[in-house]
């Protein structure tokens, strides 16, 4: 499978939002735009920035509270898990400022920052990549 190259988020920078399965690093308080969103399992923030999560392959277009938008679900580049989706479009004219922006589930986060141990570390901000040892593919959000 190769070498996972996780992205460690610094933690005098500020509350960082960890995966609730693996506790890798995901994103930085400060880049939460909105608190106010909703998902099939209760609350969600809309983040600017995430690191550590890989983009699923095929694109959905859902009907949401506030209309159409085509989104990719996002995972765990650690452990696997699905934690929001990526919007990569939106229908409505109002709604265009959520492209490119990510959704995490708040039952699949918690806010700390430990992150698990002997990770290796590499800095990265919107695009963090994954990269095998075995071969040179990589894949991006």
């Amino acid at each position: 499978m190769g070498r996972l190259f996780l992205t460690s988020l610094a933690p005098a920078t500020g509350t960082i939002y960890c995966c609730k399965h693996c506790d890798s690093h995901l994103a930085y308080a400060q880049h939460i735009i909105s608190k106010m969103f909703r998902c099939k399992h209760g609350k969600a923030y809309l983040f600017d920035k995430v690191v550590n999560v890989v983009a699923g392959e095929s694109e959905d277009d859902r009907m949401m509270t506030t209309g159409l938008h085509t989104v990719r679900d996002i995972f765990c580049v650690a452990c696997g898990a699905i934690l929001g989706w990526k919007y990569v479009s939106a229908f409505e004219k109002d709604q265009r400022y959520k492209e490119g922006k990510f959704i995490l589930e708040r039952c699949k986060i918690h806010s700390g920052g430990g992150g698990p141990p002997n990770r290796i570390q590499l800095w990265a901000e919107h695009d963090a990549r994954i990269s095998s040892s075995e071969d040179d593919d990589q894949g991006a959000v």
